[in-house]
Formats: C-alpha cells, sequence, structure tokens
C-alpha cells in the first residue's frame, strides 16, 4: 500500500550515482562485458526505441566478435504498420549476425477498454477473419503453437517470455545465457526498482542484471539513459528508427509519453486515440478486434487521462458504496470477483493502518488520492476499467501462477475478513 513504500523509495533512492563516463560508453562497456561473460546472447527486440538502440549496439558487438545475436520480438498482431516496418529494417540492417525468433502466436493479453471481454488473444486462429493484420513475412516467423515444447495457446505474454529464455539457454547447450532488455531507469518506478533492488541475484554483483532461472539472467545496459539521450543516438549516429515517433510528435504526444505496446493494455489505452490519427487502416481493425476500443480511445481522448483525472458522479439517492455495489454486480462474475479481492485487501489494510477505520468501516466519500480511503475511490477504479486496482496502489502480477496463488490465498482471507458476500 501507498504507506508502506516512502522508506523503500527513499533507500533506493540513494542508490543513485554518476559513473564518471558518458551514457553511450556505459553502454557499449555493458554489452561488451555481456558477450565476454555469458556464452549465449539475445535481444529483445519490440520495434521501440529503446530496444532498438540496445539491438544495434548488441549487433555491432556480436559483427566485432564473429558471434551470433539471437533476437526475439514478440508480435502483439494489433501494431503500427510502421513498427512492423521498422522490425524489418533492423532484421535486414544485422541479417549478417541475428538469429531471429519473431514470434507471433496466440497469447492472452489485457484488455482495459471491456470488462465483458478483459482479455482478448493475439492471432487467434478463431479471430482469423478480425486480425489487424495478416501474419508477417519472414523466415523467423514462428506462428506454429506446436514450436516450443512449452507453448499453450492462450498463454500469458509474461509466461512466455521467461519459458523462451529457459528454451533458448537449452537450446544453446545450457551454458550461461543472457537476454538484453531495452528498458531504462527513468520511466517508472517499477523500472527503477528492477535495477536498484538489492534483494535479487546478480550476474557478478552487477545491478544491471537479473537472475531469472537456471543459468538464464537479464541485463539491462541502457538503463540509466534518459529520452533524450535516446533521440541524440539516433541523431547523431543516423540508424534507423521507427518512424512513427515522428507522427506521434506531430500529434502533440511529446518525447516522454511516446510509447509502443498493444493497444489494449490498463497504461497503453491512453494512447488508444493515436490510431485514429496515425494510422487510420489500422485503426479500422483496432476498433473491430476487441470490445470497447472505440469507447476507450474516445474516454482517454476528452478526458485525458483513462487512468486519472476523471470526474465522477454517482446516480442520485444512492451512496457511494451502493453505487459500488451496483457496479460490481452489473459485471460478469469472474471480472466483478477480481475487483472484489482487491477491494477486500484494501479495505482490510486500512483497517489496520488508517485511524478511524477500525472494523473494516471506511469513509463513503473524501478525495481521490493514494492517502485516503473511500468508497468513492473504490467506485472511480471500477468506472475508469483499472482492471488491477491500480488506483487503490495495487500491480499486475508477474504470471498466471502467481496470480492462480493470490485468488486461492484470497478466497480464505476474504471468509476470514469478512468480506466473502463483498
Amino acid at each position: 500500500m501507498a504507506g508502506q513504500r516512502g522508506g523503500v523509495d527513499r533507500e533506493l533512492s540513494r542508490a543513485k550515482r554518476g559513473l564518471g563516463i558518458d551514457v553511450l560508453t556505459a553502454a557499449r562497456n555493458r554489452v561488451r562485458r555481456v558477450f565476454t561473460d555469458f556464452a549465449n546472447v539475445y535481444c529483445s527486440f519490440s520495434g521501440g526505441k529503446d530496444s532498438g538502440v540496445l539491438l544495434e549496439l548488441a549487433a555491432q558487438e556480436a559483427r566485432l566478435r564473429g558471434r551470433r545475436l539471437g533476437v526475439l520480438i514478440v508480435d502483439l498482431e494489433a501494431q503500427y504498420e510502421h513498427t512492423i516496418d521498422y522490425v524489418h529494417t533492423m532484421l535486414a540492417r544485422h541479417a549478417d549476425v541475428l538469429e531471429v525468433y519473431w514470434v507471433a502466436l496466440p497469447m492472452s493479453l489485457r484488455n482495459a477498454v471491456s470488462q465483458f471481454q478483459p482479455q482478448w488473444q493475439c492471432w487467434d486462429p478463431a479471430a482469423r477473419d478480425s486480425w489487424v493484420r495478416p501474419l508477417p513475412e519472414h523466415p523467423g516467423v514462428i506462428s506454429d503453437p506446436g514450436f516450443f515444447g512449452f507453448f499453450h495457446t492462450g498463454m500469458e505474454f509474461e509466461d512466455f517470455i521467461v519459458r523462451f529464455g529457459e528454451w533458448y539457454a537449452e537450446l544453446h547447450g545450457g551454458r550461461l545465457t543472457a537476454c538484453l532488455v531495452g528498458i531504462r531507469s527513468d520511466e517508472s518506478l517499477n523500472r527503477f526498482r528492477t535495477i536498484a533492488s538489492r534483494k535479487k541475484t546478480r550476474h557478478q554483483g552487477l545491478a544491471w542484471t537479473t537472475w531469472i532461472d537456471g543459468t538464464l539472467y537479464n541485463a539491462y545496459p541502457v538503463y540509466d539513459w534518459r529520452t533524450e539521450d535516446v533521440w541524440r543516438f539516433y541523431g547523431r549516429s543516423r540508424t534507423p528508427y521507427n518512424r512513427v515517433y515522428d507522427l506521434m510528435h506531430r500529434a502533440g504526444v511529446s518525447i516522454h509519453a511516446a510509447r509502443l505496446c498493444q493497444p489494449y493494455g490498463d497504461d497503453q489505452k491512453r494512447g488508444l486515440w493515436l490510431y485514429h490519427i496515425i494510422e487510420p487502416r489500422t485503426w479500422g481493425r483496432v476498433v473491430a478486434r476487441v470490445q470497447g476500443a472505440n469507447f476507450g480511445a474516445r474516454y482517454a481522448r476528452e478526458t485525458g487521462n483513462i487512468m486519472g483525472r476523471v470526474t465522477i458522479e454517482r446516480p442520485e439517492g444512492m451512496t457511494w458504496r451502493e453505487y459500488a455495489m451496483s457496479l460490481l454486480a452489473s459485471m460478469p462474475p469472474a471480472t466483478a470477483d477480481a475487483y472484489k479481492d482487491r477491494i477486500a485487501w484494501f479495505i482490510h489494510w486500512h483497517s489496520v493502518n488508517t485511524p478511524g477505520c477500525e472494523g473494516g468501516v471506511i469513509p463513503d466519500d473524501g478525495p481521490i488520492d493514494r492517502k485516503h480511503p473511500s468508497w468513492r475511490r473504490v467506485c472511480k477504479v471500477i468506472l475508469t476499467y483499472d482492471y488491477w486496482c491500480k488506483g487503490l496502489t495495487f500491480s499486475p502480477p508477474a504470471h498466471r501462477e502467481a496470480y492462480q496463488r493470490y485468488k486461492k490465498t484470497m478466497e480464505i482471507r476474504r471468509r476470514e475478513w469478512g468480506f466473502d458476500g463483498l
């Protein structure tokens, strides 16, 4: 909860310190260290600006050493045409050193613009006629669900990423394997914590590495780059980049807010409206692909922030608690139950830690911020389709197995706390 994080954040902030060299030199040194220490190296490439920088640096190092570099592209179907063009450009640019795994498999992804379809499945064979785009054409494309022994239709994206790394390490003799990931610590607190955590296992004490499992590690060579550093690199090196960023900039999106992801996620839905402006043809397919896409785009455009600055009202004659119960009763049972678990935890935490909330009684009305519990705050989370209840200071689960364990635990705890009938 919010009240528990302040000390951790202050502790982590003290981990920031200068290295006395520019970020490009530091990143090249880290990439060089990875190729020296790890027998197998592959790069996770999304087609975005950060992973594009990392792929360029890694491919240059692989070429100098006469090594092969694996590249993992998880294609989530609902992508900009510019992104696919850029992926093809980079694969052709470094074809002499790349070992390509362009994965286009039916995976389950979050749909944050509909309570009735809280997940959608990219490349769903049953929805072939409504795919946003056809399967990509490249020798490295993997569209057969049987290609990987560990894969099953509907597998969660987060689960696939880990299992692929384990599979790749085994494929190459089970030797020490590094996955290069283009995340930067200034993008979010969670990404900063990924780097700064003192609890994780690191490779030889290097803070920019994280042990995943077995012989597999993640490495984050550009973790200390700022957005300005990324664009300075592209400007000075003349390295190709995804031209969709130019169109985003023309649409009024700042360089710090422009990012690429599957469009229906909890954070990514704020950029749904951009498809309409940047690629109208793609937009038509995006709208038809999942429930709620057009509403989500309009809502995000008109309010400015679908997860934040939204004014909410309750029906006349209803309390906020009654309104919350009414909203939950209108949802599909599975969706409502997911909300109820987090609402129960939210109320229980404040009953223990917030004066005046003893016995599980929180105020009906109050300010909508991270400090004050209220049923009004609960209603806002529901009305904004905040499925993971980030507005109540929760985070999405790391993977499906963790979420299933959480669900079983919450069944017991809701009974113990007296919220079983919530």
